[in-house]
């Protein structure tokens, strides 16, 4: 709800990576302004090794937004 991204350590449960979609705003692959915010309509999707997830599609609560992010480990 907080709009982070968060990675686990397996062997311990502590934060490897955090990323706040929030605090970030993004151009589209089609030119259009988007933004991050809350995490909280379906889960994150792995395709072809890349991680995808929605952001600020959020219902009553939370910081709204308008954006599906993809990562990838090399970041392309």
């Amino acid at each position: 709800m907080d709009g982070h991204l968060r990675a686990y350590s397996t062997k311990d449960g502590s934060i490897i990576w955090d990323f706040n979609s929030s605090a970030n705003a993004f151009t589209g692959v089609n030119g259009i302004k988007a933004k991050g915010g809350m995490m909280n309509a379906g889960g994150p999707v792995i395709v072809s090794g890349v991680l995808y997830v929605n952001a600020g599609y959020g219902g009553t609560q939370g910081q709204p937004g308008n954006v599906l992010l993809a990562f990838t480990v090399d970041g392309k």
